[in-house]
C-alpha cells in the first residue's frame, strides 16, 4: 500500500493494518524456518510496509499535539 493511501486512513484503521502486517511477518518467519517460504523477499517487503505504517501513525500523533 502506498504512503498516500495510508495517510487517508484513520488512526484505528492504521493500527488494524499494523496488527495484520505483524501477524503476516510472524507467519513468514515461521514458514522460512520450516522451508515452506518460496519468496524470501516477502519478509523484506512486509518489514518495509510495517515501517511505513509506523511512520504515518507517528505523523498523525504529532499533528494532534
Amino acid at each position: 500500500m502506498k504512503a498516500k493511501e495510508l495517510r487517508e486512513k484513520s488512526k484505528e484503521e492504521l493500527e488494524g493494518i499494523l496488527n495484520d502486517l505483524k501477524k503476516k511477518l510472524q507467519k513468514l518467519r515461521f514458514d522460512l524456518v520450516e522451508k515452506r517460504l518460496k519468496n524470501v523477499r516477502e519478509i523484506r517487503k512486509t518489514k518495509r510496509e510495517i515501517a511505513r505504517v509506523l511512520t504515518i501513525l507517528k505523523e498523525k500523533c504529532q499533528k494532534k499535539d
